[in-house]
């Protein structure tokens, strides 16, 4: 149920962020997407704790990505890691290419 329910949220020309509300690098993912100018419907924020799968989606995060920790990014149907790996892809510069080249941005 859990792979299910996340491999509807990951999409082609989407950034999906799976979080737990109580984790500060979750509040800064947040902070730093929220300030972009994304398309309606292109940005969501996905409460892990929200439906009682908790173990079953970190597990799953774990399967897809390597890692159970979140938030876990993901731009398009690729995780780009955590809020770590997102902040410093902005200070690059990459982020907004990235998300350009998705058409997530309006």
């Amino acid at each position: 149920m859990a792979q299910a329910f996340m491999n509807s949220k990951i999409q082609s020309e989407k950034v999906v962020v799976f979080i737990k509300p109580t984790c500060p690098y979750g509040r800064r993912t947040q902070e730093l997407l929220s300030q972009l100018p994304f398309k309606q419907g292109h940005l969501e924020f996905v409460n892990i704790t929200a439906n009682g799968d908790t173990n079953e989606i970190q597990d799953y995060l774990q399967q897809l990505t390597g890692a159970r920790m979140v938030p876990r990014v993901f731009i398009g149907k690729e995780c780009i890691g955590g809020s770590t790996d997102l902040v410093n892809m902005h200070e690059r510069g990459e982020l907004l290419t990235q998300l350009k080249q998705i058409g997530a941005l309006q």
